[in-house]
């Protein structure tokens, strides 16, 4: 291994070992429950993150959501917005995670919230409740993503003073009204040569859990590398899809949601049928998904992978075999797989070897893609930060 990839390793692990590293989800639900097709029949498995979207799935009201991370923090976070659509009224459950702010919110967390929570999540949460009772900074400025967003706050309010244009961006009536302000107002001097350095930089890339395989990836096959691919997933958030309602990129301009523009679990239609017994069908789970996978003992019929797998794609292709080798052992013969990569294509895929009846067979022969409706959606989506979107679902 080089020296650079060693210390990119380190530095990774570091961050996602010691660190609550989403506070909030950065993948469009909105694809996901087109793509999914969800029913009463269905039971999903999603990488936690910080449980916004297995709270989004769970309206759809499928069977069962297992929310499973290796990163026990991800599953504090989701324990956390259970408790507080368990107890809470909705004004002040959309104060902690819409604005991120509750006054008195460690008397709240000890007499309402903690004794919801497991005992890892108490533990934790003993610790940093108090990062929703700070009148200068919200929650969403808090977790290594959150300081990245920090960071990005105090460079555009304090070092270019474009504030006043990033309020008229999230205001903006129509996309060439979006168009006009970003071109004329904010790009220039946002990519200044120290913004194009810390987008380079594996360091920064990690605090926001983008591992260097995924980079690989991006270099790869993206022209321009990893500046040139943020500028355009910019470009198409900020001038090119209305901002209306993108609540992933509100939150980290503004610090907060707005009642008009949050996940689905923090609207208060979505917040009432959550509380009204929805909540129960999500579970979280502190494991690897081939753990999890092969101490579960029914079968999934829906698996949301995120960019998983661009994280294994290179060190530990071993281990995304395995993964997928539980993966089908579990999967109904009706399962969908999504995922998302930061590289314009999953080439690493077709390298994937699985055994089936007795015989050592490509993935790639196992899957249908329905490329169709992945390019349709990827096209629609808030976000705009990964380079791609997969649909597959088993070969009948």
């Amino acid at each position: 291994m080089a020296f650079s990839d060693w210390v990119s390793h380190r530095i990774f692990n570091s961050v996602h070992r010691n660190n609550l590293v989403y506070n909030t989800c950065w993948e469009d639900p909105r694809l996901d429950r087109v793509a999914l097709e969800l029913s009463p029949q269905d039971d999903v498995l999603v990488i936690t993150s910080a449980g916004c979207n297995a709270l989004d799935y769970v309206l759809c009201e499928p069977r069962h959501v297992y929310a499973v991370d290796m990163n026990p923090r991800q599953n504090a976070l989701l324990e956390l917005k259970q408790a507080g659509i368990r107890r809470l009224n909705y004004d002040d459950f959309f104060r902690m995670f819409g604005h991120g702010r509750l006054r008195g919110a460690p008397d709240v967390y000890r007499d309402v919230l903690r004794p919801q929570l497991s005992d890892w999540s108490r533990s934790y949460w003993d610790r940093k409740i108090q990062w929703f009772d700070n009148r200068r900074r919200s929650f969403y400025f808090r977790g290594s993503s959150g300081w990245v967003a920090r960071m990005f706050t105090l460079y555009t309010d304090k070092v270019i003073k474009v504030r006043p244009y990033l309020d008229q961006l999230l205001a903006a009536e129509t996309v060439e009204h979006q168009r006009a302000i970003y071109d004329d107002r904010i790009f220039e001097k946002f990519w200044s040569g120290l913004v194009k350095f810390a987008v380079s930089r594996d360091t920064t890339l990690s605090l926001l859990g983008v591992p260097k395989a995924q980079r690989r990836q991006i270099e790869l096959h993206y022209r321009g590398g990893v500046v040139q691919y943020v500028q355009d997933c910019m470009r198409a958030v900020f001038a090119e899809l209305p901002l209306k309602d993108n609540y992933f990129w509100r939150v980290y301009i503004k610090g907060e949601y707005s009642r008009n523009c949050c996940p689905e679990y923090l609207t208060e239609l979505g917040f009432r049928r959550l509380q009204e017994g929805l909540v129960d069908r999500v579970s979280t789970h502190t494991n690897s998904l081939q753990g999890f996978l092969e101490r579960h003992d029914g079968p999934i019929s829906r698996f949301v992978l995120l960019d998983h797998m661009d994280w294994l794609s290179d060190r530990f292709f071993p281990l995304l075999e395995s993964e997928w080798q539980s993966i089908l052992r579990r999967a109904t013969p009706q399962a969908r797989f999504l995922w998302r990569s930061g590289g314009l294509r999953t080439d690493f895929v077709e390298q994937v070897r699985v055994q089936v009846n007795g015989r050592t067979t490509s993935l790639n022969e196992l899957l249908d893609y329905n490329t169709e409706l992945a390019a349709q959606l990827h096209a629609q989506d808030r976000v705009h930060t990964y380079a791609s979107f997969y649909i597959a679902s088993l070969r009948g």
